[in-house]
């Protein structure tokens, strides 16, 4: 029996969306539900004082040709996204408030695959607004909400809540308060969620 556990992530990120398919499956299989906690890659890096490897050019190199082989690997479709990176802020917080609207999951999964199965421009407006329609969510009460300052507060604090934690990257997986960092630590989390 394996016991839900605590998954952060940010869209940005290629790994975290490699993750996230493996979860889904971990979910179906083992009848549980796995806690997403959104955090601003982008923040969490700052405040560790991190340079992201999308920004160092022989890692950014290795970092396409290797989250190619993990798609492959698992039966991912995967498509490494020409726009990279994406400016998540406002798809991160919509994160809160598809949570308060109860389509947290259904939001998650489409702006994962919109990203890194579908190549789409999710740094350009019109293209976040059609994106926003496709899922029935209207795109100016999106950008209302994702604007206030109780959702900004909240991304905030959950990216500052996971800085405290230790957790520096995404994929973040914690169980029992142990951190597994990478989307290759999935089977370590799942471990100790064994236990």
């Amino acid at each position: 029996m394996i016991k839900p556990f605590d998954f952060y992530f940010d869209f940005v990120s290629p790994y975290s969306f490699l993750a996230h398919k493996e979860i889904r499956k971990i979910e179906i299989k083992e009848n549980i539900k796995i806690k997403y906690i959104p955090v601003l890659l982008g923040g969490l890096h700052n405040l560790h004082n991190i340079k992201a490897p999308a920004f160092i050019p022989a890692k950014a190199k290795h970092m396409i040709r290797d989250c190619k082989l993990i798609a492959e690997k698992n039966s991912i479709k995967f498509k490494f996204n020409y726009y990279f990176p994406i400016r998540t802020l406002n798809l991160m917080r919509g994160v809160l408030v598809a949570e308060e609207d109860n389509i947290k999951s259904y939001y998650i999964d489409s702006i994962f695959n919109t990203i890194w199965q579908d190549g789409l421009n999710m740094n350009d407006d019109i293209i976040i607004q059609k994106v926003l329609k496709n899922l029935n969510i209207n795109p100016k009460t999106f950008a209302l909400r994702t604007s206030s300052s109780l959702i900004k507060d909240g991304l905030r604090k959950k990216t500052s809540d996971a800085f405290a934690k230790g957790i520096f990257g995404a994929p973040t997986f914690v169980v029992n308060n142990k951190i597994f960092w990478g989307q290759d630590r999935i089977e370590f989390a799942l471990n100790e969620a064994s236990k």
